[in-house]
This record gives structure tokens, C-alpha cells and sequence, in this order.
């Protein structure tokens, strides 16, 4: 069949057909191939998408026109976004006759994303939040001029169910007060870092929005009276108290007795919480899925463990940095068998022995943490990779005890790893890489102080996990610019990628980076061979890159850097000095 009638044939879909294959595309650039293929299927694009996530803002007001049905609208991105654009988007988008105006793109409008917008003050975002009626979600994470009256004006968005504030450092309890009273369908908050947070901010907020199932209060200085406030929540999940240093096992004592419905609990690193504490909140929550109560206890005690086997619900459980002996892990292995996963991070004790008997009874773990367990060996690997066939995470960075052995198991029986972190293991060498390329759903792979690998093994892994989109290959001194051939031809969804201090990289290694369209992160520091020629063809291919670090590169000159100011429009940072 020719070329021709191929395209015709195409061509005779339906709209409705059309728009299903459409539906059926999950990744970006899957996407943008299509609307690249003719004006019918960039006209089906336009119709169909509800997510747009913007990397320059002077193409917002003609993405708006192009896609008038958004969802969901992400300008995190876009940090120079002020009250002035928002203005003018909101009056008209484009020009001429047929422009969209406010009853348009704002209609339908469920998501925004605007953090790290830093010069979006009250008038832009009072502007948004009267003219979409229909906002539910709403990031303002990061923004550093958010306070409390751009919280006021935030609180038009009356329908508003969802907002995180994130490090919102100048936000304060009047601020909240207005969340509050304003929107009181809030069902998930997050006030991460809002230093200026207190118990009566807390406490105005679980009296007016009681229907929040999701609250995170982690590193604020709120007490044990923020706490008794938030048993009042009857509809609460999910509760975030990580590194609160003024509760204690006081306040858990409120928890035992109020929040009926929690199932997850985050108490890592509250120094005032002791084993005493996190019996409390189990005592009361029998049905919790998930605890975290990492670098929190120094010691899993017997009584402590008494009650956690009672959980027999309990999914996730996190006590990094704590003492464990190997009869806790066969206690934990027999009546928490619906564990999908388990945080041992910086355990003290944790041994093959301890490791096999976790896995001989919890079979559906999908994420282990061993990082710095260093007892940890090929026997441990072999009974993970034997009982945990559904495994997608695995961190085993400096377990240096670990070989080719071990990673020829992981590539036998875990086919299903995503993620696989094996920074400073000494171990790992390119045999052991060749097993690994088994693993062809691997996204994540962190390989950092890895010396004993080199090109060959990165070519292995470039030829079988093609899904790749982080790869952290820190201080091996192995790798050059064969390897990173190989890998930009067979990783191209590759969008983080860390060579710092991999001496043997030069300037014809940039250039196959430059293939790597998606990449978005990239880390250079200390390459002594690279010049302002390598720069430039990262800078022209790469267009997507937004952060890069360049410290200790001697050999780059300013040409290098009108390479990136000319081609890199997407860039956020830049580190070089």
C-alpha cells in the first residue's frame, strides 16, 4: 500500500475514533508526535486535551487559544508570571475577532498550578479566582511573596477542595483564617514550612473546614494543642506531622481518641515522640495502611512491636534509623502480610537473616529500603528476588557487600524494578550490569561511585531499558563517550541524567546528550575535557533542559554561555561558579 492511501485511510476515521487513540497516549512526546502527523489530528489535539503545562510564558496566551477545554493548567514553569498577565489572559487571549475572552478558557478550569510564581500577588490571584468557577485544586508552593492577602484573595475560589501552600513563608494565621472561612469544602491542605502557622490558625481551620480528609502540618513549631484541634476532624486520612518539634507523646494521647476514619500517619523525626507516643496513635487507629515513623524511635521495642503486629492491615511502614533485632523482622513477616512496603533506612541491626525472614511472609512488598545497611549481602538479594516478584523499588545504596551475584537474581526474578538505586555499592560491575538490563521497566537507575563500571556496562543497560528517565552515574570514573553514544540512541526518554565528575567524558560525548531531546536535568560538575563546543550541542538539542550545573568545568568560555542564552530558553538554573 502506498504512502498515499495510507494516509487516506487514516484520514477516514472519525472524530470519535480519532480521539480514542488520542485518550490512549500517556506520554507527552507520544502526543506530540501525533499533533505533528497533519491538521486533522493537531485540530483532535486541541479538542481533546485538558492538561497544559507551560515552559514559556510567552506562549500562554496563544496555548490557551489553540486548547479553549483545559482542566488543568500548570504554570509552574513559569515563575515571572505577575498580576499583569493574568490581567491580560483574562481579558482577551489573542487578537482579533475570534480571540477567546474570559467566558471561555477560565470555564472549565479545575487545576492550577502556580508554584514558584513569585511575582503573583492579590490582585492576579483575586483576578483567577473569581473568574474560574470551577476550581478545585490549587498549588501555591514555593511562592515567596504569598501572604496573607493573597490568601484573602484566594479564598473566592469558594469550590475549592484542594490547595497546597508548601513554604509559604510570610503566610500567617490571618491568612489561614481567611482559607478557612472562605473555603469551606477544603478536603486536602498543606501548610509544609509555613513557619508563621500556630495552634490558633490550626485550630480556626478544624473548626470551619470539617471535611478535610488530608492535613500536613510537618516543620511547623505547632503544639500539643494543634493536635488536640485536629481529633475534632472526623472525616481525617491522612495526617503530615514530620519534624514538629514541639508535640510530644501528650498530644498523641488526643490522636488515640479522635480522627476516626486515619489511616496514614507521618511522625518522622518529631524528637519529642517516643515509642509511648506511636502506641497511642495505634491503640486508637487499628486500621492504619500506612506509618512512617522514620529516624522518630531510636528502638523497635517488644512492646511497641506488640502492637504493630496487630495491624493487620498496614501496608506501608517506615522506621528508618532504628534498632532491630532479626526476631522483630519473622514477627513483622507473620502478621503484617499486606506490607507493599518497608523503610529499614540506617537501621541498626537489620542482617540476611532479618531480611529473609521479612520476605518469607510479606510477598507483595513493591518498595524495600535498605540504604546503609552494609551486612547486607548476595544471600538477602537472592531471598528479595525469589519471594518479592512484584518489586519495583529497591535502595540499596552503600551495600557494599553486594555483587554480580545478587544483581544476576534481581535480573532473573524482579522483571518488574522501576526503580533501583545502587549508589557507592563497589560491587556492582559491568557483568553485573548486563544482568540488569533484564529489567526493561527500569526508570530510575542511581549508579553514583560505581568505579568498577564503564562503558560496556552502560551499553548493556542503554540497549534493553529503554524506559529509562533518570540516571545518576556520579564519580564513575568509568564511563566516556561510548557509553553515552549508546545511550542516547537506545534511552531517549531520558530526562535526568548526573555525569559529574566523570573525567573521560569530552566534548563528542556532549553532542550524543545533545540527541537526548527530553532531558531536563543535567549535571556536568568537575568534566575537565569539556569546552564551549560540548555546550553548545546540549544547548541546541536539549530544549527542554531547565536546570544544569556546570561548577568546576575550567575549559568553558563566555561563547559556551551565549550558546545557552541563545538556545536554552527553558532554563530555570544554572550553577557555574
Amino acid at each position: 500500500m502506498s504512502s498515499f492511501q495510507s494516509n487516506k485511510n487514516i484520514l477516514c476515521l472519525t472524530e470519535d475514533l480519532l480521539v480514542h487513540v488520542y485518550e490512549k497516549l500517556a506520554a507527552e512526546s507520544d502526543r506530540k508526535s501525533f499533533r505533528l502527523v497533519c491538521r486533522e489530528f493537531r485540530r483532535i489535539d486541541s479538542l481533546t486535551r485538558r492538561h497544559l503545562r507551560v515552559l514559556r510564558i510567552e506562549f500562554l496566551p496563544s496555548l490557551l487559544q489553540k486548547h479553549p477545554r483545559l482542566q488543568s493548567l500548570d504554570l509552574s514553569a513559569c515563575p515571572c508570571i505577575d498580576d499583569g498577565v493574568v490581567s491580560l489572559l483574562l481579558t482577551r487571549v489573542g487578537q482579533g475577532p475570534n480571540s477567546l475572552s474570559l467566558g471561555n478558557w477560565t470555564l472549565g478550569l479545575k487545576t492550577l498550578v502556580l508554584s514558584r510564581a513569585t511575582g503573583l500577588r492579590f490582585s492576579g490571584l483575586e483576578m483567577l479566582a473569581r473568574a474560574c468557577p470551577c476550581l478545585e485544586i490549587v498549588d501555591v508552593s514555593y511562592c515567596c511573596g504569598f501572604g496573607d492577602r493573597e490568601a484573602a484573595a484566594l479564598s473566592y475560589a469558594v469550590r475549592l477542595k484542594e490547595l497546597k501552600m508548601d513554604k509559604c513563608l510570610q503566610l500567617s494565621d490571618v491568612g489561614l483564617a481567611k482559607i478557612a472561612v472562605g473555603c469551606l469544602k477544603l478536603e486536602k491542605l498543606s501548610l509544609k514550612w509555613c513557619m508563621e502557622i500556630t495552634d490558633l490558625g490550626v485550630d480556626l481551620l478544624c473548626k470551619k473546614c470539617v471535611d478535610l480528609t488530608y492535613l500536613d502540618v510537618s516543620y511547623l513549631k505547632v503544639t500539643n494543642r494543634s493536635l488536640h484541634s485536629i481529633t475534632s476532624l472526623l472525616k481525617l486520612e491522612v495526617l503530615g506531622l514530620t519534624a514538629c518539634p514541639l508535640i510530644d507523646d501528650v498530644g498523641f494521647q488526643f490522636i488515640e481518641r479522635g480522627c476516626p476514619l486515619l489511616k496514614v500517619i507521618d511522625v518522622s523525626r518529631c524528637k519529642g515522640v517516643s515509642s509511648s507516643g506511636l502506641i497511642s496513635v495505634i491503640r486508637g487507629h487499628g486500621n492504619l495502611l500506612e506509618l512512617n515513623a522514620g529516624y522518630c524511635v531510636t528502638e523497635l521495642s517488644k512492646t511497641l512491636l506488640h502492637w504493630i503486629k496487630n495491624l493487620n492491615d498496614l501496608e506501608r511502614i517506615r522506621i528508618d534509623g532504628a534498632r532491630i533485632s532479626e526476631s522483630s523482622f519473622q514477627v513483622i513477616s507473620t502478621h503484617c502480610k499486606s506490607l507493599v512496603e518497608v523503610g529499614l533506612s540506617k537501621c541498626v541491626g537489620v542482617t540476611n537473616m532479618g531480611i529473609m525472614r521479612l520476605v518469607s511472609g510479606c510477598i507483595n512488598l513493591r518498595i524495600l529500603n535498605l540504604t546503609c545497611c552494609p551486612s547486607i549481602t548476595d544471600a538477602a538479594i537472592s531471598a528479595i528476588a525469589d519471594s518479592c516478584r512484584n518489586l519495583v523499588c529497591l535502595k540499596l545504596e552503600s551495600c557494599n557487600m553486594i555483587t554480580e551475584k545478587g544483581l544476576c537474581l534481581l535480573g532473573s526474578f524482579c522483571l518488574l524494578l522501576e526503580e533501583l538505586d545502587l549508589t557507592d555499592c563497589c560491587g556492582v560491575n559491568d557483568k553485573g550490569l548486563e544482568y540488569l538490563s533484564r529489567c526493561s521497566e527500569l526508570s530510575c537507575l542511581k549508579l553514583g561511585l560505581c568505579t568498577n563500571i564503564s562503558d560496556t556496562g552502560l551499553i548493556y543497560i542503554s540497549s534493553n531499558c529503554t524506559k529509562i528517565h533518570e540516571l545518576d552515574l556520579y564519580r564513575c570514573s568509568g564511563i566516556g563517550d561510548d557509553g553515552l553514544d549508546a545511550l542516547s540512541r537506545g534511552c531517549k526518554k531520558l530526562m535526568k541524567l548526573n555525569l559529574s565528575y566523570c573525567n573521560e567524558v569530552s566534548d563528542r560525548g556532549l553532542g550524543y546528550i545533545g540527541c537526548l531531546e527530553e532531558l531536563a536535568d543535567l549535571e556536568l560538575r568537575g568534566l575537565v575535557k569539556i569546552t564551549s563546543v560540548g555546550l553548545e550541542a546540549v544547548a541546541a538539542g536539549c530544549k527542554r533542559l531547565a536546570d544544569l550545573d556546570l561548577k568546576h568545568c575550567e575549559k568553558l568560555d563566555d561563547s559556551g554561555f551565549r550558546s545557552l542564552a541563545y538556545y536554552s530558553r527553558n532554563l530555570r538554573q544554572v550553577e557555574f561558579l
